[in-house]
């Protein structure tokens, strides 16, 4: 192979372009978004027949009934992927395999608790119980923030942290989830990015492996997604989603020597970091519960008002998570032809699956 290939592709993350590993992570991303491309009709029909779904108004802009269980069919394109490529390549390294049991054990939990909230409602309390037994699954099993300022409080520091990130990202996830095809969208390009800049470790086979399964699975319910859409993930796929990327974008590689040694990897999910900072603090001063209370007062609703349409508004979103990741992978110290990829990839597979939608509409 040429050297100049070669260092290409190890540029790409691409250490080894003979061996099994770089496809095993593509055939996982590929299973993921055609399992659920194909299973979330399957799912869409099934909802509609239970009554699984959200009537319109709210903070939500769809009218009528719009099935919410979106998030099973996500669900099981990472998992049916993750269990196939674990055939073909098992996992023989027990801190991996124990990481990614813990994050996918934890996405399970918030899954099953976001899904009861979707068709039964529950109080914030629940809510936030699950999300914090799910966090501490994961800080167990080495998901984790290491704080690392010489002092007797750091391992207190390191949970609290890892606490706050896991729990925040996951309800951040959530309350972006007000658009058709918004939160989707924000998940794949996030996963692209960090899949990048995880490659670039040979320690982060867990991670590259789960982002490559979600990316692929935020691909393929897009497909569904995208407005008008035919069926949302609700609180079940966002928490499932918030989680999983938070767990993969602290997994192995995150040390807090500073205060702002977070900045890099927040930037990676800095739309719907900022958007919920924004409504959480309006809602504090203005006397309300942020967490139990519903508004249209997020950043999405505020575009609307100004005369933006939903496809106008989502674009913007996704764009600014686009260039917010590259800033994130570019501060990070990846090599420019991975940043470039990662861009060029989340742009054509939202295009690619745009246009699919277009010719089927």
């Amino acid at each position: 192979m040429p050297e100049g290939l070669a260092r290409l592709l190890a540029d790409l993350g691409v250490a080894d372009p003979a061996g099994s590993g770089w496809k095993v992570v593509v055939l996982t991303f590929l299973l993921a978004a055609l399992i659920t491309w194909r299973f979330t009709p399957r799912v869409r029909a099934f909802a509609l027949k239970a009554g699984w779904a959200d009537e319109g108004g709210g903070r939500r802009q769809h009218e009528g009934q719009l099935p919410n269980a979106g998030g099973l069919a996500v669900y099981a394109g990472v998992v049916a992927s993750l269990a196939i490529a674990g055939m073909i390549r098992p996992i023989v390294v027990d801190d991996v395999l124990i990481q990614l049991l813990a994050v996918l054990l934890g996405g399970t939990l918030l899954l099953f608790v976001g899904f009861l909230d979707d068709q039964f409602g529950l109080s914030p309390w629940p809510r936030l119980g699950a999300q914090t037994l799910a966090a501490l699954l994961a800080y167990g099993a080495g998901v984790r923030i290491e704080a690392a300022f010489g002092s007797p409080l750091d391992p207190a520091l390191s949970l609290l942290l890892t606490w706050l990130w896991l729990v925040g990202i996951t309800n951040a996830m959530n309350l972006i989830d007000g658009l058709d095809g918004l939160a989707g969208g924000i998940a794949l390009i996030t996963a692209v990015g960090l899949l990048f800049a995880s490659a670039q470790f040979e320690t982060r086979a867990a991670a590259t492996l789960i982002l490559a399964a979600l990316a692929g699975a935020a691909l393929g319910f897009l497909r569904h997604n995208l407005p008008p859409s035919k069926i949302i993930m609700g609180d079940a796929g966002a928490y499932f989603f918030g989680f999983v990327l938070a767990s993969a974008a602290i997994l192995g590689y995150v040390k807090v020597t500073t205060v702002f040694s977070l900045v890099p990897v927040a930037l990676f999910l800095a739309v719907p970091i900022l958007d919920t900072t924004w409504v959480f603090v309006r809602r504090l001063l203005s006397g309300k519960n942020p967490l139990s209370t519903p508004g249209r007062d997020h950043l999405h609703h505020r575009l609307l008002a100004r005369g933006l349409s939903t496809w106008r508004t989502v674009l913007l979103l996704w764009g600014l998570t686009l260039l917010a990741n590259l800033l994130a992978l570019s501060l990070q110290g990846i090599p420019t032809p991975a940043i470039a990829a990662s861009g060029l990839t989340a742009a054509g597979l939202l295009a690619f699956v745009i246009w699919r939608r277009g010719r089927e509409a």
